[in-house]
Protein backbone atom coordinates (compact mmCIF):
# COMPACT_ATOMS: atom_id res chain seq x y z
CA UNK A 1 0.00 0.00 0.00
CA UNK A 2 1.93 3.14 -0.63
CA UNK A 3 1.29 6.23 1.42
CA UNK A 4 1.17 10.10 0.29
CA UNK A 5 3.92 11.13 -1.11
CA UNK A 6 6.10 13.29 0.86
CA UNK A 7 7.03 16.74 -0.68
CA UNK A 8 10.44 17.93 0.28
CA UNK A 9 11.09 21.50 0.64
CA UNK A 10 14.58 23.51 0.65
CA UNK A 11 14.60 26.59 2.07
CA UNK A 12 17.63 29.23 2.34
CA UNK A 13 19.06 29.93 5.04
CA UNK A 14 17.94 31.71 7.87
CA UNK A 15 21.06 34.52 7.31
CA UNK A 16 21.15 34.18 3.89
CA UNK A 17 17.24 34.92 3.07
CA UNK A 18 17.70 38.33 5.72
CA UNK A 19 20.32 39.73 4.00
CA UNK A 20 18.33 39.34 0.71
CA UNK A 21 15.34 40.67 2.01
CA UNK A 22 17.26 43.81 3.66
CA UNK A 23 19.28 44.47 0.45
CA UNK A 24 15.26 44.43 -1.43
CA UNK A 25 14.27 46.48 1.04
CA UNK A 26 17.05 49.54 0.73
CA UNK A 27 16.52 49.41 -3.12
CA UNK A 28 13.08 49.59 -3.07
CA UNK A 29 13.35 52.38 -0.29
CA UNK A 30 15.90 54.29 -2.59
CA UNK A 31 13.74 53.88 -5.38
CA UNK A 32 10.97 55.20 -3.39
CA UNK A 33 13.28 58.45 -2.03
CA UNK A 34 14.26 59.46 -5.42
CA UNK A 35 11.16 60.92 -6.84
CA UNK A 36 9.75 62.11 -3.18
CA UNK A 37 12.41 64.49 -3.30
CA UNK A 38 12.54 65.15 -6.85
CA UNK A 39 10.45 67.75 -6.77
CA UNK A 40 9.57 68.56 -10.25
CA UNK A 41 8.42 64.68 -11.48
CA UNK A 42 5.07 65.19 -12.71
CA UNK A 43 3.13 62.00 -13.06
CA UNK A 44 -0.45 61.92 -15.34
CA UNK A 45 -2.88 59.26 -15.51
CA UNK A 46 -5.19 58.75 -18.57
CA UNK A 47 -8.25 56.57 -18.97
CA UNK A 48 -8.12 54.40 -21.78
CA UNK A 49 -11.29 52.97 -21.39
CA UNK A 50 -12.75 56.03 -22.11
CA UNK A 51 -10.92 57.48 -24.81
CA UNK A 52 -11.81 54.59 -26.42
CA UNK A 53 -15.32 55.63 -25.86
CA UNK A 54 -15.52 59.11 -26.66
CA UNK A 55 -12.46 60.01 -28.85
CA UNK A 56 -13.69 60.70 -32.16
CA UNK A 57 -11.62 59.09 -34.08
CA UNK A 58 -13.41 55.73 -32.30
CA UNK A 59 -16.88 57.00 -32.99
CA UNK A 60 -15.92 57.41 -36.38
CA UNK A 61 -14.73 54.40 -37.31
CA UNK A 62 -17.53 52.33 -35.36
CA UNK A 63 -20.19 54.34 -37.33
CA UNK A 64 -17.97 53.67 -40.96
CA UNK A 65 -17.78 50.10 -39.80
CA UNK A 66 -21.33 50.01 -39.18
CA UNK A 67 -22.24 51.36 -42.63
CA UNK A 68 -19.65 49.38 -44.08
CA UNK A 69 -21.23 45.80 -42.72
CA UNK A 70 -24.59 46.89 -41.99
CA UNK A 71 -25.95 45.81 -45.10
CA UNK A 72 -24.69 42.19 -44.95
CA UNK A 73 -26.07 42.11 -41.57
CA UNK A 74 -29.72 42.87 -42.26
CA UNK A 75 -29.06 40.24 -45.27
CA UNK A 76 -28.53 37.39 -42.82
CA UNK A 77 -31.48 39.08 -40.45
CA UNK A 78 -33.79 38.63 -43.50
CA UNK A 79 -32.94 34.97 -44.51
CA UNK A 80 -33.06 34.44 -40.72
CA UNK A 81 -36.67 35.28 -40.57
CA UNK A 82 -36.90 33.06 -43.96
CA UNK A 83 -35.63 30.36 -42.22
CA UNK A 84 -37.85 30.32 -39.29
CA UNK A 85 -40.72 31.00 -41.31
CA UNK A 86 -39.41 27.48 -43.55
CA UNK A 87 -38.88 25.98 -40.31
CA UNK A 88 -42.69 27.05 -39.20
CA UNK A 89 -43.48 25.59 -42.18
CA UNK A 90 -42.26 22.43 -41.70
CA UNK A 91 -43.85 21.62 -38.38
CA UNK A 92 -47.61 23.37 -38.93
CA UNK A 93 -48.15 21.71 -42.74
CA UNK A 94 -49.68 18.25 -42.05
CA UNK A 95 -50.23 17.90 -45.54
CA UNK A 96 -46.99 18.16 -47.27
CA UNK A 97 -46.06 14.89 -48.86
CA UNK A 98 -43.10 13.19 -47.99
CA UNK A 99 -41.24 14.13 -50.94
CA UNK A 100 -42.44 18.05 -50.66
CA UNK A 101 -41.67 17.58 -46.66
CA UNK A 102 -37.66 16.21 -47.55
CA UNK A 103 -36.98 18.81 -50.26
CA UNK A 104 -38.15 21.73 -47.18
CA UNK A 105 -35.67 19.56 -45.03
CA UNK A 106 -32.83 19.77 -47.15
CA UNK A 107 -33.94 23.41 -48.18
CA UNK A 108 -34.12 24.56 -44.27
CA UNK A 109 -30.83 22.45 -43.95
CA UNK A 110 -28.83 24.37 -46.94
CA UNK A 111 -30.22 27.92 -45.76
CA UNK A 112 -29.07 27.00 -42.07
CA UNK A 113 -25.36 26.39 -43.49
CA UNK A 114 -24.98 29.23 -45.68
CA UNK A 115 -26.25 31.51 -42.64
CA UNK A 116 -24.13 30.22 -40.36
CA UNK A 117 -21.19 30.38 -42.68
CA UNK A 118 -21.78 33.99 -43.41
CA UNK A 119 -22.27 34.94 -40.12
CA UNK A 120 -19.18 33.47 -39.27
CA UNK A 121 -17.39 35.04 -41.92
CA UNK A 122 -18.84 38.46 -41.12
CA UNK A 123 -17.47 37.90 -37.65
CA UNK A 124 -13.76 37.13 -38.82
CA UNK A 125 -13.78 40.19 -41.01
CA UNK A 126 -15.61 42.51 -38.90
CA UNK A 127 -12.75 41.32 -35.74
CA UNK A 128 -10.00 41.82 -38.18
CA UNK A 129 -11.08 44.99 -39.20
CA UNK A 130 -11.81 46.39 -36.15
CA UNK A 131 -8.33 45.31 -35.05
CA UNK A 132 -6.53 46.80 -37.73
CA UNK A 133 -8.81 50.27 -36.77
CA UNK A 134 -7.61 49.40 -32.75
CA UNK A 135 -3.95 49.71 -33.72
CA UNK A 136 -4.39 52.88 -35.98
CA UNK A 137 -6.45 54.16 -32.82
CA UNK A 138 -3.50 53.04 -30.13
CA UNK A 139 -0.73 54.80 -32.67
CA UNK A 140 -2.84 57.73 -32.84
CA UNK A 141 -3.76 57.87 -29.14
CA UNK A 142 -0.01 57.50 -27.99
CA UNK A 143 1.37 60.12 -29.80
CA UNK A 144 -1.51 62.45 -28.23
CA UNK A 145 -0.27 60.90 -24.91
CA UNK A 146 3.69 61.63 -26.30
CA UNK A 147 2.64 65.29 -27.06
CA UNK A 148 0.69 66.87 -24.76
CA UNK A 149 3.18 64.95 -21.62
CA UNK A 150 6.39 67.11 -23.26
CA UNK A 151 4.51 70.05 -23.81
CA UNK A 152 2.74 69.86 -19.87
CA UNK A 153 6.02 68.44 -18.46
CA UNK A 154 5.01 65.46 -17.52
CA UNK A 155 7.87 62.76 -16.78
CA UNK A 156 5.54 59.60 -16.30
CA UNK A 157 2.25 59.16 -17.50
CA UNK A 158 -0.11 55.89 -16.36
CA UNK A 159 -2.81 54.35 -18.26
CA UNK A 160 -5.49 52.40 -16.88
CA UNK A 161 -6.27 49.96 -15.61
CA UNK A 162 -4.41 51.57 -12.30
CA UNK A 163 -5.68 50.51 -8.89
CA UNK A 164 -6.57 54.63 -8.17
CA UNK A 165 -5.41 57.70 -9.79
CA UNK A 166 -6.40 61.02 -7.78
CA UNK A 167 -8.63 63.32 -10.51
CA UNK A 168 -5.80 65.80 -9.63
CA UNK A 169 -3.54 63.71 -12.31
CA UNK A 170 -6.14 62.89 -14.75
CA UNK A 171 -5.18 64.11 -18.24
CA UNK A 172 -7.56 62.49 -20.34
CA UNK A 173 -9.75 65.47 -21.14
CA UNK A 174 -6.58 67.04 -22.27
CA UNK A 175 -6.02 64.06 -24.30
CA UNK A 176 -9.37 63.92 -25.81
CA UNK A 177 -8.75 67.45 -26.92
CA UNK A 178 -5.84 66.86 -28.39
CA UNK A 179 -7.81 63.89 -30.47
CA UNK A 180 -10.59 66.02 -30.75
CA UNK A 181 -8.26 69.05 -32.71
CA UNK A 182 -6.21 65.87 -34.54
CA UNK A 183 -9.81 64.91 -36.07
CA UNK A 184 -10.94 68.25 -36.94
CA UNK A 185 -7.56 68.87 -38.95
CA UNK A 186 -7.95 65.61 -40.75
CA UNK A 187 -11.81 65.89 -41.73
CA UNK A 188 -12.04 69.50 -42.72
CA UNK A 189 -11.22 70.55 -45.85
CA UNK A 190 -7.87 72.32 -46.80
Amino acid sequence: MSGPEHVQLTLEPRGRRAGLLLLIGGLLLGLLQGPVLADSVRIGYVDMKRLFDAAPQVVAARESLDQEFRPRNETLMRDEARLEQMQRSLTDSTDLSAGQRQELEQDIRNLRRSIDRRREDLREELRFRTSTATKALEETIEVAVRQVAEEQGYDLILTSPVAFAAPGIDITDRILQWLNDDFSRQTSPP
